[in-house]
């Protein structure tokens, strides 16, 4: 079993940053791991993503060049760098993980945390 717990959400200005932070209970070297968002009323999206196969990182079309995932499999945590958020990046931000090489819809991951809020003001 894996458990994931995300942290570093909060209340920030556009143009602001924030760096999301993932703990895994296990060691996830094999794992891929993902960020998704979801805003009120919307559905579940995909934000970035961390291949264990390979070294492969890939963003959303909405988030390429201001966010950035990394990860650390030692200490069993991986973060994402949000930098010049926006409005619309205001969503509950969940920490994912998947035994697949790669994966971007929310059905291919196999474990989930609670999510962290992140809220960007005007």
């Amino acid at each position: 079993q894996v458990q994931l717990l995300e942290s570093g959400g909060g209340l920030v200005q556009a143009g602001g940053s924030l760096r999301l932070s993932c703990a895994a209970s296990g060691r996830f070297s094999r794992y891929t791991m993902g960020w998704f968002r979801q805003a009120p009323g919307k559905e579940r999206e995909f934000v970035a993503a961390f291949s264990w196969s390979n070294g492969r990182s890939d963003y959303a079309d909405s988030v390429k060049g201001r966010f950035t995932i990394s990860r650390d499999n030692a200490k069993s945590t991986m973060w994402l760098q949000m930098n010049s958020l926006k409005p619309e990046d205001t969503a509950l931000y969940y920490c994912t993980a998947t035994r697949s090489t790669w994966a971007q819809v929310p059905n291919e991951y196999e474990y989930w945390g609670q999510g962290t809020q992140v809220t960007v003001s005007s």
